[in-house]
């Protein structure tokens, strides 16, 4: 469990398109075994200390003829932003993704000064 520091909670949140490979015959789409896509997202203003980051899928677009194979993470938190990251594999072939995600943690205390 993350426990909260402050009495200054925030929550951002927000979608990114990850990819639509189905247009331009992209790897997603066309290609086979282990394949991944990651973008970096920022957040619209720093957190205290590294948020908890929740990320779905909120539209995906699948092939009918083959197993529907996703997995999608939130990497590389930080206080700025995070890494979010589309895997699929085998025979999968994936037109497009587009993610949704939430952060909550501390933010910081503008009557707090930090003196080093």
């Amino acid at each position: 469990m993350k426990r909260l520091h402050s009495h200054l909670v925030g929550v951002d949140q927000g979608e990114k398109t990850l990819f639509s490979d189905f247009e331009d015959g992209g790897d997603m789409w066309t290609g086979t075994g282990p394949r991944a896509s990651r973008a970096r997202v920022k957040f619209s203003s720093s957190f205290q200390s590294i948020p908890v980051v929740q990320v779905s899928m909120s539209m995906w677009d699948m092939d009918r003829l083959t197993n529907m194979r996703a997995d999608i993470q939130a990497e590389n938190i930080s206080k700025t932003g995070f890494d979010l990251v589309f895997r699929t594999w085998a025979d999968s072939r994936v037109a497009r993704i587009r993610a949704s995600w939430i952060a909550i943690g501390d933010l910081p205390d503008e009557e707090e000064w930090e003196l080093y």
